[in-house]
């Protein structure tokens, strides 16, 4: 009988090894035996896995991920951070991960691999372990607008964190430590999903003295023992415009060609980036005292600037002009006005200063003070005149002394000369006739301008009460008005 030639028994034995290995794997056993596991960020981390010794051939390493995974280690190579618990055992292949991060979350797989024609293949897998880690989250960062707003005007403030793990967080906002409301934060996953990241947002309306205000947001998280804390000043959002005011610091009157101070007053204005100019009728004048703004008690600053004119009759009217810049605003100017009145006889000179803006304002309001004053005067002016239009026809009476003449010039110095009245009132109808007073010292005389008519309504008198009549030669009296005239009566006391 012939020997067998090589080549069928390597065939044979080829036939016969898949199923040793088949029957192997059916008495295989890997255990995979933890359940979730969660660690604090920076701490290492114990991954259980063993194997029967009955298994075929081929490795064992560990993946990260179900499908497609990464690989976490394996026998022949691996991450540094990555160490196995029992070197060179061939059962025992629990490692350790050191330094975990967030990115390290996830679920890992213990796997053994068996060598076949076409290279390595899965041969079993364990059930997985969930590995999660506690992060804290960052320092939370606090930004407001990306420009500077006037007082009055409402802004948001936003505070972000992120790379936290679990998800809960607490967010609060403090402007000077007292506590202020502000919206529910948005908390978003990482982009690797083992994380979080949050977002909160609060908006205030910013005032004038928020310069020296400071805005806070706190962050409280499980993995924090105390509360993480970001700040941000008001004053990076706020911004204050100067008030500007033109002066002239000099005595008055002047003398021609005195030197004298014009001064720029710029405050209450935030932040400190100001430029001042000096305009002398809109042309720039030069000025060598440059001074730097001060800091007030309020957080806000403020500047002076002087300019020295030295004073001639050709500078009579001119214009001074301080024109500030402020944070690269539009600019804000005060304009004063230099007059010179030089008296006709003497060398001293008068200095006013108006603003120059204003001077148009002035002679409108001046002139309607005028017009209102003129017209209050022709109108008083009217009424007297109507008055006395109206009193022509009002009772009068007229007393005349007597005619001088040649024969009673004698008599001039008689005090018991004859006064005599005419009197001439309106017709008025009178039902009670009042009589002459009498006394001891007076006489009575009745004038009547005609004869009594039969309605005594008609009837004019004058009563003179005298105290002596005349003793100088009778005249006749001047008659008295038509029949229109009314009772009146006259008394005259003793010289």
């Amino acid at each position: 009988m012939e020997p067998l030639s090589p080549w069928p028994l390597t065939c044979l034995l080829l036939l016969v090894l898949p199923g040793v290995d088949a029957q192997a794997g059916q008495d295989f056993e890997l255990q995979q035996p933890q359940d979730p596991v969660t660690v604090p960020a920076g701490q290492t981390i114990t991954l259980t896995c063993t194997i029967s010794e009955d298994g075929p051939a081929g490795p064992v390493k560990w993946l990260k991920g179900r499908d497609s995974g990464v690989v976490v280690y394996d026998q022949t190579g691996s991450s540094p951070r990555v160490t196995r618990a029992v070197n060179g055992s061939n059962t025992d292949f629990t490692i350790h991960i050191r330094d975990v991060q967030p990115e390290d979350a996830g679920i890992y797989y213990c796997v053994k691999f068996r060598k076949t024609l076409r290279g390595e293949e899965e041969f079993r897998r364990g059930k997985g372990t969930e590995v999660s880690v506690r992060a804290k989250p960052t320092p939370p960062v606090v930004s407001g607008p990306g420009h500077r707003v006037a007082p009055g005007e409402s802004v948001p403030f936003t505070c972000a964190s992120g790379g936290f793990f679990p998800e809960e967080i607490n967010v609060k906002w403090f402007k000077d430590k007292g506590p202020i409301s502000a919206q529910q934060p948005q908390i978003t996953p990482a982009r690797t999903k083992s994380s979080y990241n949050m977002s909160s947002t609060v908006t205030l309306t910013l005032q004038r003295d928020d310069v020296r205000s400071q805005l806070a947001c706190e962050v409280q998280h499980p993995t924090l023992t105390a509360p993480l804390r970001g700040t941000i000043q008001l004053s990076e959002a706020l911004r204050v415009s100067p008030s500007v005011r033109v002066a002239i610091d000099s005595r008055t009157p002047v003398e021609v060609n005195e030197t004298i101070n014009f001064t720029c007053d710029v405050e209450g204005f935030y932040p400190s980036d100001v430029d001042v100019t000096w305009l002398e009728n809109r042309m720039e004048v030069k000025v060598e005292n440059l001074t730097k703004p001060l800091k007030t008690p309020q957080g806000l600053f403020k500047l002076r600037s002087l300019l020295e004119v030295h004073v001639t009759e050709d500078k009579n009217g001119s214009a001074f002009t301080c024109r500030v810049v402020h944070d690269a605003q539009a600019p804000v100017s005060e304009t004063a006005l230099l007059w010179i009145t030089t008296p006709a006889k003497g060398g001293q000179s008068d200095l006013f200063q108006t603003p120059y803006d204003n001077l148009l304002p002035i002679y409108i309001v001046v002139g309607v003070v005028c017009t209102v004053l003129a017209l209050l005067v022709a109108a008083i002016l009217y009424l007297i005149r109507a008055k006395q239009s109206k009193g022509k026809s009002s009772p009068s009476a007229r007393l005349h002394e007597p005619e001088k003449s040649s024969e009673a010039t004698t008599q001039e110095s008689d005090p018991n000369n004859l006064t005599y009245a005419d009197l001439n009132f309106d017709k008025e109808r009178k039902t009670i006739r009042r009589m002459a007073e009498m006394s001891q010292q007076s006489e009575y005389a009745c004038i009547q301008a005609s004869h009594p008519p039969a309605n005594d309504d008609n009837l004019t008198y004058a009563d003179l009460d005298m105290v002596h009549l005349s003793k100088a030669p009778k005249r006749p009296a001047p008659c008295p008005e038509e029949a229109t005239s009314e009772y009146a009566s006259v008394q005259i006391p003793r010289k």
